[in-house]
């Protein structure tokens, strides 16, 4: 299933997910499902569950959607990044946040320590564009977007903008 993703405005994206405490069972095993078929389609390499409304600290990321070699799903639940190195900038956008890219300053390397769908606990480490999707996914999951990394000036103007098509009936 195919779900809607909620946009900027709405509020369950600026805030704190609620953990996971129930594992293996078939509502989260399809819930991952309909995430990563959802993502898919939206054409993105990540997604959190705050972005499809629901406030729970889960996010599935695959870099591997853009033709060049085979899928590569992750499951990310209850993450939290454990240590980080380096730095990169680069372009960035977000599912929730639909047209509007902004250059952001992100760790080159990031490690992750969550939960598998079993509950079991593992780490795991990328860099350069999937360290950027574990960044920007885990924020979601922490109430923060990927705007919160610009300057005032920019993070004013896109709201304003955002505002603007708000009125007009062009931001659902």
């Amino acid at each position: 299933m195919v779900y809607k993703i909620v946009r900027y405005g709405n509020p369950v994206l600026e805030r704190a997910a609620e953990k996971v405490t129930n594992f293996n069972t078939p509502e989260l095993r399809q819930l991952i499902e309909d995430m990563f078929e959802t993502m898919y389609h939206a054409k993105g390499v990540g997604l959190a569950a705050p972005q499809i409304g629901l406030s729970l600290h889960l996010t599935v990321i695959d870099t591997q959607i853009d033709g060049e070699g085979a899928p590569k799903p992750i499951v990310l639940i209850n993450p939290e990044i454990i240590r980080k190195d380096g730095k990169q900038t680069g372009e960035e956008g977000c599912l929730s946040i639909p047209g509007f890219r902004e250059q952001v300053t992100r760790a080159m390397v990031a490690t992750v320590r969550a939960q598998d769908e079993s509950g079991q606990w593992f780490e795991t480490t990328g860099d350069d564009l999937l360290a950027r999707a574990f960044q920007h996914e885990i924020d979601h999951l922490n109430g923060i977007l990927f705007i919160s990394h610009v300057s005032a000036l920019k993070r004013d103007l896109i709201k304003r903008r955002i505002k603007k098509l708000m009125k007009a009936g062009e931001w659902e």
